[in-house]
């Protein structure tokens, strides 16, 4: 009852945090949502938000002024993701960053191999994920209803290695990679229409510290 208690807390300030602050930036946005949460906490508020970018971006969090030192960095590099991947959706979340491609710009319909339309788009992320090697990289696969959902979590699960593979051939160590295939249990948008099914086939690239960031940035924020 008291983990309950506690992670429904969590919630709330989380809710808080995202929604009425309006004024913070993303970098005291970040610091705050590392010091209200972290580790598996972060995960239920991505279940309960049914936003599993949310939760793992959480759940990465240092918070204080460790992450604040972290937040400027990932502010810097969602800016540089913006300008050379236009056609990507660049997102800042508390300490970390997300990256929304629609599948049809990476995949054909039904379909797990990459374009070439869709490897060019990689290689501009490329770029500049080599810049900022601090970096850990969660790629999610997700679809629409359409299908049965065992079906949906293999092509999800199949297109997140595909695109994790291409991104380790290109230079991306492997150690920074991890790979989640989500199906259809996970919809951003409403799969009651064209538009928002097609929304709904997407892949996620979460961007967040590793270990040799959040020590460089707890020696930074502690001079």
């Amino acid at each position: 009852m008291k983990k309950l208690k506690w992670s429904a807390l969590v919630l709330l300030s989380t809710v808080f945090i995202f929604g009425g602050c309006a004024t913070w930036n993303k970098t005291q946005k970040g610091a705050a949502v590392g010091t209200a949460a972290g580790g598996a906490t972060g995960a239920v508020i991505g279940r309960a938000a049914g936003n599993t970018a949310l939760g793992a971006i959480i759940g990465a969090a240092v918070g204080g002024a460790s992450g604040a030192v972290i937040g400027r960095q990932m502010d810097k590099q969602a800016e540089e993701i913006k300008s050379k991947v236009p056609d990507a959706k660049v997102e800042r979340v508390g300490e970390g960053i997300v990256v929304e491609f629609s599948s049809n710009v990476l995949f054909g319909f039904d379909e797990a191999d990459l374009s070439a339309e869709a490897k060019a788009n990689l290689n501009k992320l490329v770029t500049v994920l080599n810049t900022y090697p601090e970096t850990d990289i969660e790629i999610q696969g997700h679809t629409d209803s359409k299908g049965s959902e065992s079906y949906n979590q293999k092509l999800s699960k199949k297109r997140a290695d595909k695109v994790s593979d291409y991104l380790a051939n290109q230079g991306i160590a492997n150690n920074r990679l991890n790979i989640q295939g989500f199906g259809e249990t996970m919809p951003k948008y409403s799969n009651d229409d064209n538009e928002g099914r097609m929304r709904n086939r997407r892949v996620e690239f979460l961007i967040t510290a590793n270990e040799t960031m959040k020590v460089h940035a707890e020696k930074v924020s502690s001079n």
